[in-house]
């Protein structure tokens, strides 16, 4: 007696099916995330995660009064990485502190505001966490919270903020109100969706 193999059932509430390569061959590759309202979850949390990145790029640069008032805003001449890198403590704050400069500036500026402004319109999420876990990874290492006396030593923002990132881009989250879905289905490669 032989059994038979039900064919995979979609959700018709569900996005139509992608080409994924690791899929089992015989069955139709589903959505990643099939429920409308988790799709939906998650777009609010990529847009959300997106201002954690790009709210730092434009407070240094225009100096809105909250991290950075006026007269120290990047666009006034300050630095918008100086007086954090030359105010560590820890066993990396030589190292950090030496780092300081208008080319640090212009890498930490890039950095931030091209992963939040690829998490804020839904393409490059792919890209983006692994630029934004880099980023997180050095601020960690700035603040090394590992220390006698600090808040956590085993899961603070920076690791919060990381892996939030790495869902995002796992999970597409880009395709639900992002550029995401248009970039797969004109053809840009999938590591750069």
């Amino acid at each position: 007696m032989s059994q038979a193999t039900a064919a995979p059932t979609r959700n018709p509430r569900s996005t139509p099916a992608s080409t994924d390569s690791s899929a089992d061959p015989g069955t139709t590759p589903s959505p990643v995330v099939t429920l409308a309202a988790a799709r939906r979850a998650l777009a609010v949390l990529r847009v959300a995660i997106s201002l954690v990145f790009l709210w730092p790029v434009l407070d240094k640069t225009f100096g809105l009064g909250y991290a950075t008032p006026t007269e120290r805003a990047w666009l006034n001449g300050g630095s918008p990485t100086q007086g954090y890198l030359s105010s560590l403590s820890g066993p990396f704050a030589d190292t950090f502190g030496a780092l300081a400069g208008p080319a640090t500036d212009w890498l930490f500026m890039l950095g931030m505001g091209a992963t939040g402004l690829a998490l804020l319109l839904g393409v490059g999420t792919r890209v983006a966490a692994v630029s934004g876990t880099l980023l997180m990874a050095l601020l960690w290492a700035t603040t090394w919270p590992v220390a006698a006396g600090s808040t956590n030593p085993v899961v603070e923002d920076h690791v919060v903020t990381a892996l939030v990132v790495i869902v995002v881009a796992l999970t597409r989250a880009g395709s639900t109100w992002g550029l995401g879905g248009v970039a797969e289905r004109v053809g840009v490669p999938a590591w750069m969706r």
